[in-house]
């Protein structure tokens, strides 16, 4: 089985010949470190948070162009100049994550690929490894069933 490379128009491609930002490799995506930069753009300023949440944006593109969810995401590495300010991570994370949480590894480095840069990220996904939900409607329906038999 032939590995893809997955591009999205919102996210910058890397210069050529040095490394691909996503694979798919069957019902498998691979997502490169990803950073909230954007050309010389630091996207987020000098938040922690900001940055994450671009940086999750990024992959978040990456994954629907390859036909996969945040929720379908596995595994994410997590790199940070100063893991003193991890929640700021956390806080970025839920907001893109619902569920059973991706497994996850935080490991603070004395430097990224430029000095302004707070956070790296580099996720693995399942296509269809979701559960399945129930649309909204249905859910709705369900619960007041479940209230109904409780009385």
């Amino acid at each position: 089985m032939p590995k893809k490379r997955i591009v999205s128009p919102r996210v910058s491609e890397p210069p050529p010949q040095t490394w691909s930002n996503c694979l798919k490799l069957g019902n498998q995506i691979y997502v490169a470190g990803m950073t909230c930069r954007e050309g010389t753009t630091i996207v987020g300023g000098d938040s922690m948070y900001a940055q994450s949440w671009a940086t999750f944006t990024k992959i978040d593109n990456l994954l629907k162009a390859g036909g996969a969810t945040m929720d379908d995401v596995i595994k994410i590495n997590v790199f940070v100049t100063d893991i003193s300010r991890r929640e700021e991570v956390w806080k970025a994370r839920r907001e893109f994550f619902t569920g059973d949480y991706p497994v996850s590894t935080l490991v603070e480095v004395s430097a990224l690929a430029v000095p302004e840069l707070l956070v790296e990220i580099e996720a693995q996904a399942i296509v269809g490894a979701a559960p399945k939900r129930k649309p909204a409607a249905k859910r709705k329906a369900n619960a007041k069933t479940k209230s109904k038999a409780r009385r």
